[in-house]
């Protein structure tokens, strides 16, 4: 019989926070595939609501980057996202330090390209998108979450 840990893991509900980063990143995961499918005609039609917003943001330069579906991107980063947080969850990495500055080294610049597309999508479109709206609070509450992560790998004092 092994001794239970005397501190619970930093998270929430008993999970660390690499675990809630893997269910956000897996749900935006889908999401992001979803608008991609859409977007090459292989997922009928689009659930946006009233405006046409997704639309119009999905279909505007803004939906691309450098010649790249920004929901593709998004599908792929999530992705990623979500297998850094995974791997680093298991029980050998769980305290390292290595995992939560690759997680950093992803939403971080996810973020700022986030801003460009809220931009596009608020101020150059002047148009609203349910779905991006998600993913920009999604990533930005990744943002915080992988500060308290990389806060506490540092206070551990662990190793890459």
């Amino acid at each position: 019989m092994t001794d239970a840990p005397t501190e619970p893991r930093a998270g929430v509900l008993g999970l660390s926070y690499r675990q809630i980063v893997a269910i956000i990143a897996l749900i935006n995961a889908f999401v992001a595939t979803y608008l991609h499918l859409w977007k090459i005609g292989k997922a009928g039609t689009l659930a946006c609501g009233d405006g046409h917003g997704c639309a119009i943001a999905q279909m505007s330069s803004y939906g691309w980057f450098l010649g790249i579906d920004v929901a593709l991107i998004g599908a792929v980063g999530y992705t990623l996202i979500l297998l850094t947080s995974v791997l680093g969850s298991a029980a050998a990495r769980e305290d390292a330090r290595g995992p939560a500055l690759a997680l950093a080294a992803l939403v971080y610049p996810a973020i700022l390209f986030t801003l460009r597309l809220k931009y596009g999508e608020f101020i150059v479109l002047r148009t609203f998108c349910p779905w991006c709206a998600i993913s920009a609070v999604s990533i930005t509450t990744l943002g915080v979450i992988v500060a308290l992560e990389l806060r506490r790998t540092r206070r551990l004092g662990s190793p890459p």
